[in-house]
């Protein structure tokens, strides 16, 4: 059987001092010290089994030294006094992800029913508060009214009532109903601690049992969030709907919607649509994305392809980025993004709002189901690209292209207006192939408005590990008729041997020597210095990086400095 915490030394500590015991002091001091500041950490670190995991680490933040951990044995905060355990699971593929919530306090379970109770009317109250901060606030006042923290020092505990009707609680107790009111009366319930860590990317529950994470360090996780009959899970996904704003119901079992806190979420409700049952997936939204600055520390492309995309976007090219399911593709278009000129006026379409942009003047626009009452009529990717194209912008961006609006952004790219959209296809040639096939049917004579394609993917790296990589930049030169062929230009590409890149077109960019070097004033013969020009642009942007101006806001802000000034051209 395997050995707890606790169980190493046969004791849990003298009664008035919970963390006089050796079990504690195996603990590393960081861990003591947060252990002493909330106790329902060293509730759930007491009881863990350490000859199967060991002793785990604290970190306050993750870095690039935790990813790839063959055995991570990892404890970090990810606020309101929550923490995660990262551990291996000598019986599962994944290794777990563990909340630890201020909830494991020993009488919570008999509180929160006479607590309820009493906050009944305020929830009637709040009801109609669309602010989540007002919500939490009038809940978290009422708590405060009808509660008394004690010290438990007399043999109180158990006790809950005081002669004036008042609940007599810890000070443990008291800081675990905070939490909980809060966390499901205004967030997400059990879901909550996973949406609010900064680390996670998706969520997955694939039916009764636990919930799945994709982890931004540690990869694959499973999570200690289960939920273990159908009613329960049926129970959830109702309220959770109901939350939002999009009941589900036998009749109208699927739902794609927006979080409160801009993350994606799909959900299928019930059995006779779903065979295990129902499921939802969440698709987490960065309150800050990456910027080009991260995505070139992570590997995903270099200084010098930054420093050539930053031209492309500087000289209004149509770009699409490219590429499959969770490769990138809207990271690195927002993170392009940053290269439009700071004065454009910009207009965004988007099923569902996933780019965000650091411009001042962005007009963002999304689309809308037919209401069910009849009170409304639809606005669709069409409707919103034919208004765009009115409102006079220098750029378009289209979150994602799968049909006929296809062919109005070719339309607009004719007329002149810039355009960058994301596209689900492996490679330029399928690309094409999708474009001009239906049902976006774009003549081919048409392809070489679309002037770049950058190509994401996720990838197995040399090492074994998986990463995300742009493996290829191309130029779109044409299409000849009479071998009904297109033509195009490699200018990067990524190699899968050594995990690097190669500008295969350098003295050879189509793009770079017959538009944008004579739009910089460059005479024919002169025109080849444009990679001289682009390799300081790569210099300049490297020493952004090690100035750690890498947040994304920052970048944009240096970047809308030196164009006033006239350094970024």
């Amino acid at each position: 059987m395997a050995t707890r915490v606790a169980e190493v030394a046969n004791v849990h500590g003298h009664p008035d001092d919970p963390f006089d015991c050796p079990a504690f002091r195996m603990l590393p001091a960081m861990l003591q010290e947060q252990s002493r500041e909330k106790p329902h950490l060293w509730e759930y670190l007491h009881d863990l089994r350490i000859d199967e995991i060991g002793v785990p680490e604290f970190t306050a933040t993750l870095g690039r030294a935790h990813k790839g951990m063959k055995d991570p044995n990892v404890v970090y905060p990810s606020g309101k006094g929550v923490y995660i355990h990262i551990h291996p699971d000598p019986e599962n593929s994944r290794d777990r992800y563990n909340t630890i919530e201020p909830t494991g306090i020993p009488g919570l379970a008999q509180l929160m029913p006479l607590v309820d109770a009493r906050l009944v009317h305020v929830v009637d109250e709040i009801a109609g508060s669309d602010d989540p901060e007002v919500r939490a606030m009038a809940l978290l006042d009422s708590l405060e009214k009808i509660c008394t923290p004690e010290e438990d020092r007399h043999g109180l505990f158990g006790k809950f009532f005081k002669r004036d009707g008042h609940l007599r609680v810890t000070p443990a107790e008291y800081l675990g109903l905070r939490y909980l009111i809060v966390r499901d009366k205004v967030g997400l319930g059990v879901l909550e601690p996973l949406i609010t860590d900064p680390y996670i990317e998706d969520v997955s529950c694939s039916g009764v049992g636990p919930l799945f994470v994709e982890h931004k360090v540690f990869g694959a996780l499973t999570s200690n969030v289960t939920f273990d009959t159908n009613e329960e899970l049926d129970r959830f996904v109702v309220r959770l709907s109901e939350k939002i704003g999009r009941p589900v119901t036998y009749r109208e079992p699927l739902v794609d919607a927006i979080l409160p806190d801009g993350s994606r979420v799909n959900i299928v409700y019930g059995g006779d649509v779903s065979k295990r049952g129902s499921n939802f997936t969440i698709r987490k939204f960065s309150a800050t994305p990456l910027s080009i600055l991260d995505l070139i520390e992570f590997g995903a492309l270099t200084y010098e392809m930054a420093a050539y995309l930053s031209f492309i976007m500087r000289e209004g090219m149509n770009v699409f980025i490219s590429g499959e399911t969770a490769s990138g593709k809207t990271t690195l278009l927002n993170a392009i993004a940053a290269f439009i000129p700071p004065p454009a006026k910009i207009v965004t379409i988007e099923d569902t709002p996933e780019v965000q942009l650091p411009h001042p003047n962005w007009i963002r626009e999304s689309t809308r189901g037919a209401s069910k009452d009849s009170s409304g009529s639809a606005v669709t990717m069409m409707d919103l690209l034919k208004s765009a194209l009115r409102q006079r912008p220098n750029e378009i961006i289209i979150g994602e292209i799968r049909g006929e609006e296809g062919a109005v952004a070719f339309q607009a790219m004719q007329t002149g207006h810039a355009c960058m959209a994301t596209f689900h296809a492996a490679t330029v040639e399928k690309l094409i192939q999708r474009l001009t096939g239906a049902p976006i049917n774009i003549p081919k004579v048409y392809i070489d408005n679309l002037n770049v394609v950058v190509i994401c993917s996720a990838v197995r790296l040399p090492n074994g590990k998986e990463g995300r990589r742009v493996i290829s930049i191309s130029e779109i030169i044409g299409y000849d008729s009479i071998s009904d062929s297109f033509s195009f230009i490699e200018v990067f590409k990524w190699n899968p041997v050594t995990d690097e890149h190669e500008f295969v077109a350098y003295n050879n960019s189509y793009l770079l020597e017959r538009v944008i070097a004579p739009k910089r004033g460059m005479a024919p013969k002169d025109v080849r210095n444009i990679y001289t020009e682009m390799e300081q642009r790569a210099t300049v942007l490297r020493s952004l990086a090690e100035q750690k101006f890498t947040d994304f806001y920052d970048f944009f802000n240096v970047l809308s400095k030196a164009y006033r000034e006239g350094l970024f051209r």
